[in-house]
């Protein structure tokens, strides 16, 4: 019986040292952000990034002066009548064209500017009609979708007029430890031209990534590292050996009980 439950013990012992390497550990290589920065290194930040507009965004644009009766009909409102007395300015849809129908001043086209640019031209033409207008212009539909290796992978809104791809993974929970974060791609449309960007979070250099700031109705998607990888196909593999282990197990018995 001794030698029996040694060869038990033998067998359970080859099935876990079969399960430790069928399975792969990350590497700190692999998981670690920002590798080659060093301690109190410096990086000035020059960047100028702004979001443009795309078709079919949603905008909110408000138009203020000291004289309120003047600005009124540029400011339009819905649910005028609602019962707990709340106003609701009228939000505008860029269409197909780039364009959108404003009040007074008519088509205006958006498609491609900037934020800061849309004032200019809207101050541009409301000088005819206001004197000193203030304009606030924002981008109501900004939002990132994550997907992959992440805590928490969905589409989530962005309050401010950018995000960085790391505020956006932030939000999506960070990568899990199965994430590669030296490939990451961002998926970005314009206006029906996708493109394909590949960021390296591993390196101070992914600051300087084209995509390292992100546009409206951007997608990340974070691939599985080669831990997932050999992860994924781990159950079948333990199976096999767990399997092909208890015939080993079967057949030492039944020679040693005939003896």
């Amino acid at each position: 019986m001794r030698i029996l439950n040694s060869l038990k013990t033998s067998h359970v012992c080859t099935i876990i040292a079969l399960t430790l390497l069928l399975t792969s550990c990350a590497s700190k290589r692999e998981v670690v952000y920002f590798q080659n920065a060093k301690d109190f290194e410096t990086i000035v930040n020059t960047d100028t990034f702004a979001p443009r507009f795309k078709i079919n965004d949603i905008v909110s644009i408000n138009v203020s002066t000291f004289n309120l009766d003047a600005v009124k009909p540029f400011n339009l409102i819905k649910n005028a009548g609602s019962e707990n007395g709340r106003v609701e300015e009228l939000d505008y849809l860029i269409d197909n064209e780039g364009n959108i129908d404003y009040p007074v001043l008519g088509k205006i086209k958006l498609l491609g500017l900037t934020v800061e640019e849309a004032k200019l031209l809207f101050k541009e033409k409301l000088n005819d009609y206001l004197s000193d207008p203030i304009i606030n212009i924002r981008i109501l539909n900004f939002r990132v979708t994550i997907l992959g290796e992440v805590g928490k992978p969905g589409t989530y809104a962005v309050s401010g007029e950018r995000s960085s791809i790391l505020e956006a993974i932030g939000l999506a929970g960070d990568l899990t430890i199965k994430g590669r974060r030296d490939n990451v791609m961002v998926i970005r449309d314009f206006n029906g031209t996708k493109t394909y960007t590949r960021i390296d979070l591993t390196t101070k250099e992914a600051f300087n990534s084209p995509v390292y700031f992100l546009t409206q109705n951007d997608v990340v998607y974070i691939e599985p590292n080669k831990s997932a990888i050999s992860a994924s196909s781990f159950d079948t593999r333990v199976s096999v050996a767990i399997s092909i282990a208890s015939i080993l197990i079967t057949s030492t018995v039944i020679l040693l009980t005939r003896r």
